[in-house]
């Protein structure tokens, strides 16, 4: 298995997405999303502006891999579609993306990567599909978000990302010692509100 580590730069519930009982990653960070396998673990951590750096505020071990139209039209995933006259939670649905069956052209939904009005964002879809059409899904996760997530121990300071982009490349010893130390941190689900909510306390 591999471990990959980033940081959230903009934590609004969107990518990842800790909703309606399963965590996903269906847009941004398209090379973790083009190569991350079945069994591996995401972990994401906090940024510096939201005074978080250091801190866990997401994992989640992948147990299912999808592609967005698979995601659009599976009813299971239906209730991460966004809704955006819904709760918070709804508003940032994930499940925004699929390939119209007659002509094979992209269909965006109104939703937080959209323009206004539900108009087609193409920087937007470019990011998001133009690498890979790939679906993270998880139901083995915790979420704190932007509320009080475990400080990542000085000795696994390696597993902290501190640039863009993402690091994989870890020696079985240092998975294994990650492994051991998420073993002492709470399991639920969600645990917290997104940083970038309004109230969010870290």
């Amino acid at each position: 298995m591999r471990i990959y580590t980033y940081i959230i730069d903009h934590d609004l519930g969107f990518a990842p997405n800790p909703f309606q009982g399963r965590c996903t990653l269906a847009a941004c960070k398209p090379m973790i999303r083009k190569t991350a396998q079945e069994g591996d673990l995401i972990i994401g951590t906090g940024s510096l502006p939201n005074k978080l750096v250091g801190r866990l505020c997401y994992w989640m071990r992948v147990d299912k891999v999808t592609d967005f139209t698979g995601y659009w039209f599976g009813p299971e995933f239906r209730p991460k579609r966004p809704t955006l006259n819904g709760s918070r939670a709804q508003q940032y649905g994930d499940n925004i993306y699929y390939r119209d069956p007659k002509s094979g052209d992209w269909r965006q939904a109104d939703s937080f990567h959209s323009e206004v009005g539900g108009v087609l964002s193409p920087p937007n879809l470019k990011r998001d599909t133009g690498i890979t059409e790939r679906v993270l899904i998880s139901k083995d996760f915790a979420y704190w978000g932007g509320e009080n997530p475990p400080a990542i121990p000085e000795s696994l300071a390696d597993f902290v990302h501190t640039t863009q982009g993402h690091r994989c490349r870890y020696k079985p010893e240092r998975i294994a010692a990650f492994l051991t130390w998420l073993e002492t941190v709470p399991r639920p689900q969600v645990l917290g509100r997104p940083a970038n909510w309004p109230g969010a306390v870290a």
